[in-house]
C-alpha cells in the first residue's frame, strides 16, 4: 500500500488506515477507556510508562495522524479520540482481512477458532448462529 500521508497508508477502497506504533495503540486504548483525559491521566493509565515527555510527543503524533483532538482546559490540554472505538476496530479488521486473509471472512473465522483459548459459551454460539442466519437472509 503506498503511503498517502505521514503515518497512513492508502487502502484499496481509498480510505486512510492509521499506522499506529505499539505505544500509540496503548495510548489510544487508554484514551478510549478514559474517554477524555489530560496527558498526565493518560500517562498514569499506561503499562511500562515511558517518560512524560515521550507521552506528549506521542499525543502530538496521534493528533497529526488525525486519531485524537484536544481542547484547552486552563493550562492543560484534554485529549479525546476522533474516531469511535468500534469504527476504529472495524478499520483495523478490514486491514487485517485484506492484508493477511485475502479478504476472506472464512479464513479469518477459521484462524480465530484455531486459537487455543477459542472456547465459546452456548450464548456466544447462539449469537454467531444468528449473525450467520442474518447474513444468509441478506445474501452475504
Amino acid at each position: 500500500m503506498p503511503k498517502s500521508a505521514r503515518g497512513k497508508s492508502r487502502s484499496s477502497d481509498g480510505g486512510d488506515l492509521p499506522q499506529l506504533t505499539r505505544r500509540e495503540r496503548q495510548i489510544m486504548d487508554a484514551l478510549y477507556r478514559l474517554r477524555r483525559a489530560s496527558a498526565a491521566q493518560i500517562w498514569e493509565a499506561l503499562p511500562d510508562r515511558p517518560t512524560y515527555t515521550a507521552i506528549r510527543t506521542h499525543l502530538s503524533l496521534l493528533e497529526e495522524k488525525g486519531q485524537i483532538k484536544h481542547e484547552k482546559a486552563g493550562a492543560k490540554y484534554i485529549y479525546s479520540p476522533v474516531v469511535p472505538r468500534e469504527e476504529m476496530g472495524q478499520r483495523a479488521i478490514e486491514g487485517v482481512l485484506k492484508t493477511f486473509f485475502d479478504g476472506s471472512v472464512d479464513l479469518v473465522i477459521r484462524a480465530l477458532f484455531k486459537r487455543k483459548d477459542a472456547r465459546l459459551s452456548r450464548e456466544e454460539i447462539e449469537r454467531l448462529e444468528k449473525l450467520i442466519d442474518e447474513a444468509r437472509k441478506e445474501g452475504r
